[in-house]
Order: structure tokens, then C-alpha cells, then sequence
């Protein structure tokens, strides 16, 4: 073999190991794949307090005498409703000049069958006779629905979550005409209907007044 042809073997020997090179298949890369994905949307858990005070001035945007009479948390699958926290509250306020209700809902849920992220609210409505009986001074809420919660733990509360680490609480806000009293209604369980407890306690001072 001559040195002219021996050195243009080597340099084909060079190309044909480079152009094998470059057209490898290159490797997946799990990590860069995984970390592409969309991160999963946290939904916001709000105390009633963190909802009151907006709802309360979009209801006097609406009406400047409207009241509130009611409040409420709806339980869901984003979290159990303890201490005092829900993704979603219902607030119902009721104007005596036009003899109409609303209903404010914060919303912090992603949930589809959720009320949409942020403030909304419902069609006026006309209210029943005995709404104006239960309507309610607003600086009356003092207790938020966390302290609320925890006044119940040491009258029935805490044996229940220990029992059922992920037990069900929702809340209920209301006026009590005979004893001219705002009380907090926290209730074990999903609903009224099938609730394990239910306590009362003071809107206003936080104590606790009871259970039922």
C-alpha cells in the first residue's frame, strides 16, 4: 500500500466515524420532560373574615342600607373545612328599601363545579317576610371562623378529628333575634343533615355557647 492511498484511507476512516457519530439518536431526557409539565393550580382557603368586608362593600355598592343575614362556607373536595377555612363562602344580604336579596360568593376554588375565582354574585331576588328579623349589623362578626373553630375543640371537636382525622367542617354565620346574638354554627360533618356535632358559639366574644 503507497503513503498517498494509505493517507486517503485514513482520512475516509475519519469521515465515515464522524457522520456515524451525528446521526445517533439522542437520549430522552425524563427530567426535562417532567419538569415542562404545567404545575398543579393550588386553590386559595380563605377564614369568613377574609370575605366579609368585601362582600359587605359590594352589597352597599348595590344597596347602601343593604344588611347582611346570613353566611355561610360549602364544603369540597380542596379541603375538610378545619380551622375555620373553606375555598368557597356565601354571604346573603338583604336591602328593607327594596325588599330584594343578593348573595356575595367568594371563591377561591379551581374545582369546575366551583363558583368561579373571586367575587360574584346572584340575581336580585325578593326575600322572605321573615329575613329583616334576622339581618345583622356587620361590625357585629368579631370571632372569625378559625377562632370559632377552635373554641369547639375542647367541647367534642377534637374527639371527632381524632376519630376522623379528615372530618368534614363547614360553617354557618346567623343571627339569633331572641337572644339578639350573632353566632357562629360550627358543624361536623358535610351538611346539617348528616353532621356528627354541632356547636355554637358567640360572633362577637368567641365564647362558647353550646352544643346540639
Amino acid at each position: 500500500m503507497t503513503p498517498r492511498f494509505l493517507a486517503v484511507f485514513i482520512v475516509l476512516a475519519i469521515l465515515i466515524g464522524c457522520s456515524s457519530s451525528t446521526n445517533q439518536p439522542t437520549s430522552s431526557n425524563p427530567e426535562g420532560a417532567a419538569a415542562s409539565q404545567p404545575a398543579v393550580k393550588q386553590p386559595t382557603l380563605y377564614t369568613a373574615k377574609d370575605c366579609f368586608s368585601s362582600m359587605v362593600n359590594l352589597a352597599q355598592r348595590w344597596d347602601p342600607g343593604a344588611m347582611p343575614f346570613h353566611m355561610e362556607s360549602e364544603f369540597n373536595t380542596e379541603t375538610t373545612g378545619q380551622d375555620g377555612k373553606a375555598t368557597v363562602w356565601r354571604g346573603f344580604f338583604a336591602s328593607r328599601t327594596r325588599g330584594t336579596m343578593k348573595i356575595f360568593v367568594c371563591s377561591g376554588s379551581y374545582l369546575p363545579s366551583s363558583p368561579a375565582r373571586g367575587f360574584t354574585d346572584s340575581p336580585e331576588t325578593p326575600y322572605a317576610p321573615n329575613i329583616p328579623a334576622l339581618m345583622f349589623d356587620p361590625s357585629y362578626l368579631l370571632t372569625d371562623s378559625d377562632k370559632a373553630f377552635t373554641a369547639t375543640l375542647d367541647h367534642g371537636g377534637s374527639a371527632l378529628i381524632k376519630k376522623d382525622p379528615k372530618q368534614p367542617v363547614i360553617y354557618s354565620l346567623d343571627w339569633e333575634p331572641k337572644k339578639k346574638q350573632l353566632q357562629w354554627l360550627v358543624i361536623y360533618g358535610k351538611t346539617g343533615a348528616d353532621r356528627q356535632g354541632l356547636a355554637v358559639v358567640d360572633a362577637r366574644t368567641g365564647a362558647f355557647i353550646g352544643a346540639k
